[in-house]
């Protein structure tokens, strides 16, 4: 090997470190936007939907998906009109449902579909057999506040000004003490948190034990403040908060393995 090659190939290598670096350093300042994004999305629909509580609906917010460890559930309402699954999302672009599928700028959109769908199956099941059909799911579009369609799955995508008058709208099919005891259950078993599966002594995954179905006045009522919903005016803090702040971390320790790796090779450079 020729004097310096050596100096010339760990130079490369360090650069080629950046250059990594500064990919990851970019793909986590969008997922950061991203996230924020969808966050202020969220709390938007949760300052909206507050405006059904005066007509007996309560709601939870940013709570656990049941089997999910990592996922959660943007909103949950229980009232008069039945269980309603809402899954907020803040896209931008053009989105239309055209023979039955949903698009975002032309692109099919059936994972958000499959997803609200699989959401309100997951509360459904933490119910009893004749509260479980009362369960829907709604896409709630921030950014296009007018939007209504139905997919061919039948979940319904409705923009924010919209929303709010659907679910009002649905017939009445809960008494108020129903609703009452459908919310603290579902308030106890969204807000627990959620355990993997643990192995079994075979080495096998175990399933996570299934919550009880609700059984009528086995539940106090609600407490708002125990369950994470204070008022319209003033929604909670969402879970993605969290996330926003293990993403700064990440940013952060990219930055330094940056500076570390540009430290490393200067002094090669300068050969």
């Amino acid at each position: 090997m020729a004097a310096g090659d050596g100096a010339s190939e760990q130079s490369r290598l360090a650069a080629e470190r950046i250059a990594r670096l500064k990919r990851q350093l970019d793909h986590a300042e969008r997922a950061a936007e991203t996230w924020g994004a969808g966050a202020e999305g969220e709390r938007r629909t949760a300052s909206r939907l507050g405006r059904l509580t005066p007509d007996g609906w309560f709601m939870l917010h940013d709570v656990h998906w049941p089997g999910r460890p990592l996922a959660n559930l943007d909103h949950v309402l229980v009232g008069p009109g039945g269980v309603v699954v809402v899954d907020a999302k803040n896209w931008a672009g053009s989105v239309e449902v055209r023979d039955g599928v949903l698009r975002q700028n032309g692109y099919s959109r059936n994972p958000a579909v499959d997803g609200a769908l699989g959401q309100a199956a997951a509360v459904a099941a933490l119910l009893g057999a004749p509260h479980r059909r009362l369960v829907r799911s709604i896409i709630c579009l921030t950014g296009h506040p007018d939007f209504a369609e139905v997919t061919e799955s039948g979940v319904e995508v409705l923009g924010i000004n919209r929303v709010v008058a659907r679910i009002a709208a649905l017939p009445a099919v809960l008494d108020p003490q129903t609703v009452v005891g459908l919310y603290s259950h579902l308030g106890q078993q969204l807000t627990q948190p959620q355990a993997p599966a643990v192995p079994d002594v075979r080495g096998n995954a175990a399933r996570n034990p299934v919550p009880r179905p609700y059984q009528r006045g086995a539940y106090p009522p609600p407490v708002p403040a125990r369950i994470g919903y204070r008022s319209a005016a003033s929604p909670p803090q969402l879970g993605h908060q969290a996330s926003t702040g293990k993403l700064a971390a990440l940013l952060w320790s990219l930055l330094v393995l940056g500076i570390v790796a540009f430290s490393l090779a200067a002094p090669l450079w300068s050969r």
